[in-house]
């Protein structure tokens, strides 16, 4: 008995320390980010890179070993996933569809959607089938293209969402164009990981992935038809009151949201995907989401994020490639990313009627990867979509192409006749 509490004590010891240097890194490098004019959650990713192998790891190993061990420890695991269930719900209540209804943002819309999705995942596809041989031979060279694709292909909602803040274009057209494009862009993304998934686990079975397209639709019109209107009823019987979260509806929600990711789990799909569809559920009720994100987003926000960065932080190896063909593939992944986003986007601006300029800003936020697409790899990454190297290069794809947006929009916005705000929040 005593040596199970001291095991226990010494665990909880290992797992708060780890804990302080994660929030607290995370929130000095939102800090120093936002001072430098970039959306502070670029901060927290570098802030997780550089506690990993990259940095703390290389010059540290003794002092890395001892605060994180040889890998993320179980508990740290957990907790990551967790915060990405509770993250992910809070993504799909800050979903908003209703510009798509606008008859003069849905051309420009699906045209743009279509185009950073298409052109980046047909790239994507193509070098992960050429570099196949050289840089992942011992995994299914389609599954690991497809997976390749996708990761091309996505566009951070979320950051983008604060980058638009940011730069007060939330309402104006081009930032309503932007954000609907990325949210039919993520969409499309999830679909792709998923079908990619189903492919891969289920072996080239048809009646699997029958199955699982089955339950997948099946979940889709409970959701719509059952769960909806029963969202708009709880939300009735337990009302926000006083722009809070009263404690049964929070219970309520919680045990809806982790068995919604359950329900995903089961279906083969990912559990966090399940968190993204019971938000989706509440995103019409504006006062339960606003109560929602001040009362628990923020604290989504503090405590769990910055544990997924560091997750993510420590199986990222910048200093792991060595060769040069390594750093030669880094180089085609990057200029595949951001070409084969912003070429096309602006393609499809210009056909819409979009100016030069307009077309170009709107080229470069959809070039915006960050949160989504680490989400993504460490999917990847985990079901052995693809290996190390990969994932590090792909890591690096995706905190450039969203630390250079920033930037590039204070160039651009004044360009095109618009104003850049001074000392708004990221």
């Amino acid at each position: 008995m005593h040596s199970t509490v001291h095991q226990t004590e010494n665990l909880l010891f290992s797992v708060l320390l780890q804990l302080i240097v994660m929030i607290a890194a995370a929130r000095a490098g939102n800090q120093i980010l936002r001072r430098l004019g970039q959306p502070g959650v670029i901060g927290e990713i570098l802030a997780g890179l550089l506690l990993g192998p990259s940095l703390f790891g290389h010059f540290f190993p003794g002092a890395s070993l001892f605060l994180f061990g040889a890998k993320a420890s179980a508990p740290i695991t957990i907790i990551s996933q967790i915060g990405l269930v509770l993250l992910m719900f809070q993504i799909g209540t800050d979903f908003e569809f209703g510009h798509l209804s606008r008859r003069k943002n849905r051309n420009g819309t699906a045209g743009i959607a279509a185009a950073s999705i298409t052109i980046p995942f047909a790239l994507g596809f193509g070098i992960g089938q050429v570099s196949a041989p050289y840089l992942a031979p011992h995994i299914d060279s389609l599954t690991y293209s497809l997976f390749f694709g996708v990761a091309l292909a996505i566009t951070a909602v979320p950051i983008l969402g604060r980058i638009l803040r940011e730069f007060g274009l939330t309402r104006a057209e081009l930032g309503v164009v932007a954000i609907s494009a990325a949210a039919t862009n993520d969409v499309v993304g999830w679909v792709l990981l998923a079908g990619i998934s189903a492919y891969a686990a289920a072996h080239f079975s048809a009646e699997a992935i029958g199955f699982q397209v089955g339950g997948i639709v099946l979940l889709g019109i409970v959701a719509w038809f059952g769960l909806r209107p029963a969202v708009h009823w709880l939300l009735k019987k337990l009302p926000i009151e006083d722009g809070q979260v009263p404690p049964n509806l929070m219970t309520v929600i919680f045990v809806f949201v982790f068995a919604m990711g359950i329900c995903t789990y089961k279906l083969g799909i990912f559990t966090i995907f399940g968190g993204f569809l019971a938000g989706l559920l509440f995103h019409h009720e504006r006062a339960f989401v606003e109560a929602w994100r001040a009362q628990i987003g923020k604290f989504v926000l503090v405590f769990f994020l910055p544990v997924f960065f560091t997750y993510t932080g420590l199986r990222t190896n910048v200093l792991g490639l060595v060769s040069a063909s390594d750093w030669q593939w880094l180089a085609v992944v990057l200029a595949a990313a951001i070409l084969g986003k912003i070429i096309p986007v602006y393609a499809a601006g210009r056909l819409s009627g979009f100016s030069h300029q307009e077309s170009t800003i709107l080229g470069c936020l959809m070039n915006t990867r960050a949160l989504m697409e680490l989400i993504v790899l460490n999917i990847g990454f985990d079901l052995g979509f693809i290996p190390q190297n990969v994932f590090t290069m792909l890591v690096i794809m995706a905190v450039t192409t969203t630390v250079m947006t920033g930037p590039l929009l204070r160039f651009l916005l004044p360009r095109a006749g618009y104003a850049v705000p001074v000392g708004v929040e990221a």
